[in-house]
């Protein structure tokens, strides 16, 4: 189970998942409720964090990191929950990552201090923000993206005019397929122009995102992403140059998908570096998923690119999915439909619709008899079901479902519900995507 620190906040019947006429109460009492998603007691639908499968998906991939001589940021975007971020760190992420200048705010004032800002801030508007926020933050160690000449002379002149704030971290981004400098003259000129902000900026490494790579085929997504990588150590090699050989560097990447070839690739690069750190800024891997992320995991497998103790080990077979998604049959209006309470608003979709798991009746688990029921269409609120027509799936029923993709599906709950290895409520997580 997890450890650690928790945010007592209030919960109440106005949060998915509390039972319909529950006052006020402190989230640290929330064990004491005896609540279980499947007992027909909480409101549904509601989203389960399995707590024993995040320890156990957290504890092996930092063990592949360590074995691996990397550290690991891991991408808070995911939850955008500071006590699980937070209990990552306690199992020895080096930090934390975000996507832009709110979520940062969100980690600091949870007292996370060392953060990646893996994105672009923009222009002065973005760099003027940035600057109070660090203002309001003295402590916060922060790296921030660049990828641009523009943007660089935006942060530059901000930071000039404010000769209170501490030197900013910069680390140049390049990219294929969303942000990033795309030739090596184009990052060039980007950490030219750092150097030439005077002591103000601080080139502090390269970093890229490898995940945006991907191409319609296998093998010109294999040759993007090596591209991409090889481009990435040649301008670490080249900032290398400018800075000297006594800078200590950050070369980050990765995301949940790719992440062993961000290892093959860069991790020899750091070690005849010697004074710079590879990164992983991977958020999803700690949650894993039915869908998406297990579909990664199968191609890290056909790619033999997992590995403890030097033994190649199936990614696929190691992670457990994490997230659950409880609903309740409301209709049977076919024999070979039924229709259960979730939806669009309630569950990830861009990636593929959820898959059913199991189903409960009055809180005992019971068998699906005959095919799986699959989810074949979603609503708003709704969510349909096909089965085969001698199926004993009724009104009433709880359906467990496995989600895909964790990253649009977290972003639907102010709570995230951590369950014990029985199925029933431990923690409850709060989260703040804004």
């Amino acid at each position: 189970m997890l450890t650690g620190p928790r945010e007592n906040f209030m919960l109440d019947d106005r949060i998915r998942g509390v039972p319909s006429g529950t006052t006020a109460f402190a989230s640290s009492l929330v064990s004491s409720k005896g609540w279980h998603p499947a007992d027909g007691a909480m409101s549904l639908p509601v989203l389960t964090l399995d707590e024993q499968a995040f320890v156990s998906n957290r504890d092996l991939f930092f063990r592949y990191a360590r074995q691996a001589g990397v550290e690991v940021a891991p991408h808070a975007k995911t939850p955008m929950a500071p006590d699980l971020a937070r209990s990552l760190l306690q199992a020895g992420a080096w930090g934390t990552t975000v996507a832009d200048i709110r979520q940062a705010a969100v980690m600091l004032r949870a007292g996370l201090d060392r953060l990646i800002l893996a994105n672009e801030v923009g222009g002065e508007g973005g760099a003027r923000r940035l600057a109070m926020l660090i203002a309001a933050n003295p402590q916060a160690d922060l790296h921030v993206f660049v990828d641009s000449v523009a943007a660089v002379d935006a942060l530059a002149a901000t930071w000039r005019a404010n000769d209170a704030l501490p030197p900013l971290h910069v680390l140049v981004e390049t990219g294929a397929g969303r942000g990033g400098a795309r030739t090596l003259g184009d990052a060039e000129a980007i950490i030219d122009a750092i150097i030439g902000s005077g002591d103000r900026l601080v080139a502090a490494g390269v970093a890229t995102y490898e995940g945006a790579a991907g191409r319609q085929t296998q093998a010109e997504t294999d040759t993007a992403i090596s591209g991409l990588l090889e481009l990435t150590a040649n301008v670490f090699a080249l900032l290398r140059k400018q800075v000297g050989a006594e800078a200590h560097l950050i070369l980050s990447a990765g995301g949940s998908v790719f992440f062993d070839k961000v290892v093959s690739a860069l991790a020899p690069v750091i070690a005849r570096d010697g004074r710079a750190k590879l990164v992983l800024r991977s958020g999803a891997i700690f949650f894993h998923d039915n869908g998406v992320y297990d579909r990664a995991m199968a191609a890290i497998d056909e790619r033999h690119g997992f590995a403890l103790d030097g033994v190649a080990v199936s990614a696929r077979q190691s992670f457990r999915p994490a997230l659950r998604l409880w609903a309740e049959v409301l209709s049977r209006p076919e024999p070979d439909t039924v229709i259960c309470g979730m939806g669009m608003r309630d569950v990830s979709f861009d990636q593929g619709f959820p898959v059913v798991l199991g189903r409960y009746r009055a809180g005992v688990p019971l068998p699906l008899t005959g095919s799986l029921p699959t989810v074949a269409k979603l609503n708003d609120q709704h969510a349909f079901l096909s089965l085969a027509s001698d199926s004993d799936l009724a009104v009433g029923d709880v359906v467990e479902l496995g989600i895909s993709h964790p990253c649009t599906c977290l972003d639907r709950y102010r709570v995230i519900f951590g369950i014990d290895e029985t199925g029933h409520v431990r923690n409850a997580f709060p989260t703040y995507f804004g």
